[in-house]
């Protein structure tokens, strides 16, 4: 009865140390605050990120360069919930997941973020190609995430031609009765005073102003 219970207690604590070093400190790799990721889900985003849209790519700016952690960040603190949980078990789930799915080459069941480049990148193709569906499906919930932060960065619009122009928004009366999408009703901001005549229906020229958020003088 005693030698049971004593080789539990010592698988235990073998258990504890292993879990212990899988979620050990991490280092800061992305500098700045974040409202809701923690350190790991940082480093594992930027490791993802730079593994699908790799420096010196088609795009100039790498995932980590066109911020996607701080993004996913931002994006995170505005869903509710229930979806905010589900995407950061998500990125638990392929950061750890390398313990089951070892990646090619020497220390293969290291935690995703602390694989060579080209071990990360042979992760998430052994997810984006596995013929179980699932891990098909966790793949494209991963890379839309990541997608989503790399095209909101102006430096990865403007070369592609999809970054917003400046435009000037004649002030209408749709404007006196409903708020700002998503907003209530006290953040309408406008009074019949504010109405301004609408577009003389001039086209955009293609070399215009860009959104100032969108401009090359942009951080």
């Amino acid at each position: 009865m005693i030698l049971p219970m004593l080789v539990a207690g010592v698988l235990a604590g073998l258990a504890a140390v292993f879990a212990g070093w899988r979620l050990g400190r991490y280092p800061r790799t992305v500098p700045g605050r974040f409202r809701v990721l923690a350190p790991r889900e940082v480093a594992f985003l930027a490791a993802a990120g730079d593994a699908l849209y790799p420096p010196g790519g088609v795009l100039p700016p790498s995932g980590s360069e066109a911020r996607i952690p701080e993004y996913v960040d931002r994006y995170l603190a505005e869903v509710p919930g229930r979806m905010r949980l589900l995407m950061r078990l998500l990125f638990a789930l392929v950061e750890q997941a390398t313990i089951v799915f070892r990646a090619p080459g020497r220390g293969g069941r290291r935690r995703f973020s602390s694989l060579r480049p080209e071990q990360r990148v042979a992760a998430l193709e052994g997810w984006q190609r596995s013929r179980f569906f699932p891990r098909r499906l966790v793949f494209t919930s991963l890379r839309a995430i990541l997608t989503m932060g790399y095209f909101a960065h102006p430096p990865v619009l403007r070369p592609l031609g999809l970054a917003p122009y400046a435009i000037s928004t004649p002030v209408c009366d749709a404007d006196l009765l409903y708020p700002p999408v998503g907003s209530r009703p006290e953040a309408i901001r406008y009074g019949p005073e504010d109405r301004t005549p609408p577009s003389d229906g001039t086209p955009l020229a293609l070399d215009g102003p860009l959104h100032p958020d969108y401009a090359e003088e942009s951080p």
